[in-house]
Parts: structure tokens; C-alpha cells; sequence
């Protein structure tokens, strides 16, 4: 009697984490599983999802409180893993081989790969994405290229930028430095800091105004008072539906790039319907459905084509493939960098 309860309670589990192991319990951004994406995948996977909408604060803070269970599936922005793994354990490695890598851009998912390894271990792939880079009116300010132009006579007092770190990062990039190779080394990072410092404050009396938020921008480059500045490429093109001569442009140095990435925290129990619901979206045909809800591009190799003919259009005068390929993709911020680069805004801010 004992044997048949026991080999009946085997079974009973069995049976249960294998109903558990369709439901797909996905944590992630709004746009990114939209309604329409999530019924396909649901008709052609027989799994079902259950999608929790967050941010990468409430999801690392979700997956720390359970030691990462809960959820199946994540989305934080490539930045948020390192750190997290290697404080709380988290996540798990992702099996590389259970993708289909040919759906991925090689080096969106190269660049992923490479900012989210710990120990060896794979932890993330590459989602969806977006840049800063140069909104510019290219009737007024076409000789602008890269971030360093924005110090040029040319455009002198009709120049935006945020005293933020993305300006920082741009010019140092622009400058010939390569600020993200300098993160493990202080005093390498500090020399570069003080570079970009000293082309800031000459660059001071080109600047209109320096942006806080991003309708005064769109504001200050709709009205002609800016004609050329730092901002997002989403930014740029919608700029671009009310005067064709604004537009995004990657600089010649690179733009800016962040990623939200999968991954799969520690204690997900469907990891075969985390690994099918990557694959599904990452077709060319569903990403562009995730940006049109999103707003935003994915990883997905080919899928511009399949996106809305304006944006398509867009996208695709903004980022040739060359200037994908250059997108420099922001990695984990060591501690001790953010004070440098405060002290540095600072004293551009107070400069005559």
C-alpha cells in the first residue's frame, strides 16, 4: 500500500510539472508580448502565457525576493545581469544551443553574449534595442556626423545635449577613446574624463540650451532654435513625420546602444517554452509585430523589412548594416565610475 502511494504521488508530480512546464509565467516590458504575438504563439506552441508587465527595477527586485523564481522568463536590459548574477544568483546559464542563432543579428547577439557572461556561463541574448546618437536637421546642420561636430562653428549656438553620461560616453568615443575599455581601470577611465571635460567646456558656447527632458528637445529642434543635437533614435523619427530634413543619424564613431535581453531566472520551470517563446518571437515576421508595439527594433536579423513602410524607411536610412555593426553597446557600469563622471558634469555645468 505504502509502494502504490508512494509510485502514485511520483506520478501525480510527474504529471503536475509537466502541466506547469506550458504555461510560460513571462516578466517583461509593455509592447514586448503583445496580445496578438501571444495568441499565435499560444495556437501553433500549445503553451499558454501568462505575462507580468515591469521594469528592470521591479524585476530585479521580484527575483531577488524569490531567489529567482516566479517567473519563467525575463527581459532586463543587459546591464542588469552581471551585477545581479554574481550579488544574488538569480538567473540561470542559458543552453545557447536550444536557439536558432541564425534569427539573431551576429553582432547584437556577439555584443550580448560577451556583457552578460559570468564565469564562463552564458546569461543573456539580446531582445530588443535602441540608441542615442545625433538628431539633426540635415538642411541646416549637414556637415554634423559625429558628437565632436557638435562643437563646430558651423552650428554654433544651435547645438542640445543632456549633461548626462551618454554625452560623456559620445564624445570620448568621437575623441578616439574607448571609454568602455577603460571600466576596469580608474585612473585610464579619469584620463579619458578629463579629455572629454576640457572639449565640454570649449564646447559650451555652441550650446543652446543643455536638455532635461525629451519634450523640451523635441521642442527646441521643431521650433529651428536647435539644429542638430544628442538624443534616442525613436526621437529622431518622429521628429521626421513633421519635417522630412530631421532625422536620426548614427555617428560616425557609433552609436549608443542599450539592449533588453532573456533571460531565465534561477528557479523558471517551463525553460523548454522560455527556449520556444525566443525562437518564436525572434522570426522576422513577429518581431516586427513587437515593434510596432514596442516602438522599438529587435535583434531579429531581416525583420525591418517586415515593419511598417515609414519606420521601415527610416530605420533603415538611419542604420545601414555598417552602422549596426558600430553600435556601441553600453556594458555593466563598475562601481566607483559614476562619481568620475559627476565630478566631471559638475564642473561643465558651473564652466563660464
Amino acid at each position: 500500500m505504502t509502494r502504490t502511494f508512494l509510485l502514485t504521488t511520483t506520478l501525480l508530480a510527474t504529471l503536475t510539472g509537466a502541466a506547469q512546464a506550458d504555461t510560460l509565467r513571462l516578466l517583461t516590458w509593455g509592447g514586448y508580448a503583445p496580445d496578438d504575438v501571444v495568441q499565435m504563439f499560444e495556437e501553433q506552441t500549445g503553451h499558454t502565457v501568462e505575462v507580468t508587465k515591469s521594469n528592470n527595477e521591479e524585476m530585479i527586485a521580484k527575483l531577488r525576493a524569490t531567489g529567482g523564481g516566479g517567473f519563467d522568463l525575463a527581459q532586463p536590459s543587459q546591464d542588469r545581469i552581471m551585477g545581479p548574477q554574481q550579488e544574488f544568483g538569480i538567473y540561470k546559464p542559458i543552453d545557447v544551443s536550444k536557439l536558432n542563432k541564425d534569427l539573431f543579428i551576429p553582432s547584437m547577439l556577439e555584443a550580448t553574449m560577451k556583457n552578460t557572461t559570468v564565469d564562463g556561463e552564458v546569461y543573456g541574448v539580446p531582445h530588443v534595442w535602441g540608441t542615442s546618437g545625433l538628431v539633426v536637421n540635415t538642411a541646416e546642420a549637414g556637415s554634423v556626423k559625429d558628437y565632436t561636430d557638435l562643437c563646430a562653428p558651423e552650428v554654433a549656438g544651435k547645438v542640445s545635449y543632456r549633461l548626462k553620461r551618454p554625452t560623456l560616453i559620445g564624445f570620448a568615443f568621437a575623441m578616439g577613446e574607448d571609454p568602455f575599455a577603460a571600466y576596469g581601470d580608474e585612473a585610464k577611465y579619469t584620463e579619458i574624463m578629463e579629455k572629454v571635460e576640457a572639449k565640454l567646456i570649449e564646447c559650451k558656447a555652441n550650446v543652446k540650451a543643455y536638455w532635461g527632458g525629451g519634450d523640451e528637445l523635441m521642442n527646441l529642434v521643431r521650433s529651428g532654435e536647435v539644429t542638430a543635437s544628442m538624443a534616442w533614435d525613436t526621437g529622431g523619427w518622429k521628429l521626421n513625420d513633421d519635417n522630412k530634413d530631421i532625422t536620426f543619424v548614427a555617428p560616425a564613431s557609433g552609436a549608443l546602444g542599450w539592449i533588453d535581453t532573456f533571460v531565465l531566472p534561477a528557479k523558471g520551470q517551463a525553460d523548454d517554452a522560455a527556449y520556444d517563446w525566443i525562437n518564436f518571437v525572434m522570426q522576422p515576421e513577429i518581431a516586427a509585430k513587437i515593434t510596432a508595439a514596442a516602438g522599438n527594433f529587435t535583434a531579429s536579423k531581416g525583420a525591418d523589412e517586415f515593419a511598417e513602410d515609414a519606420l521601415k524607411a527610416k530605420y533603415q536610412a538611419s542604420f545601414p548594416p555598417e552602422a549596426v555593426d558600430n553600435i556601441k553597446w553600453y556594458p555593466p557600469v563598475p562601481a566607483g565610475l559614476e562619481q568620475i563622471e559627476g565630478g566631471v558634469l559638475d564642473r561643465v555645468q558651473a564652466a563660464n
